[in-house]
């Protein structure tokens, strides 16, 4: 069901910073930071040959990832992402094998403008897993 895997997620709690050690200290290629005020996050993705890493800041009250920044001050790994076909087909397949879907369960428009969903991270090993379609 998954595909390759699309980017692993790094909340940051200055995204500045963040750029500044993946393009200047690292030498990678950043993309420009680009708000998201219905997922609550100001994010930047960082190219790499085989896939992406995305840096995400807080933006505004009551994002989701704010409780995650309160328990993890100085960042860390926030989810990892896989690509899917077709993600309705998908999230009915996960949800018939006990899978829990956050939110409402119904895909929306992620970063790079497809249909994502996020996966309850203690049916997965401890890690939210977001599928995005492809």
């Amino acid at each position: 069901m998954i595909g390759r895997l699309n980017h692993v997620a790094i909340a940051v709690p200055d995204l500045s910073s963040g750029i500044n050690t993946y393009a200047s200290i690292l030498g990678a290629k950043v993309s420009e930071p680009q708000e998201l005020p219905e997922h609550g996050v100001t994010v930047v993705f960082v190219e790499l040959p085989n896939t992406k890493i995305e840096l995400l800041e807080v933006l505004g009250e009551g994002s989701p990832i704010a409780p995650f920044m309160e328990r993890n001050p100085s960042g860390g790994i926030h989810h990892i992402c896989y690509e899917v076909d077709d993600i309705i087909a998908s999230r009915d397949k996960l949800k018939a094998q006990g899978a829990r879907v956050l939110g409402d369960g119904e895909p929306k428009t992620g970063a790079h403008g497809k249909p994502v969903l996020f996966l309850h991270p203690k049916d997965f090993c401890g890690t939210l897993v977001e599928l995005e379609q492809v």
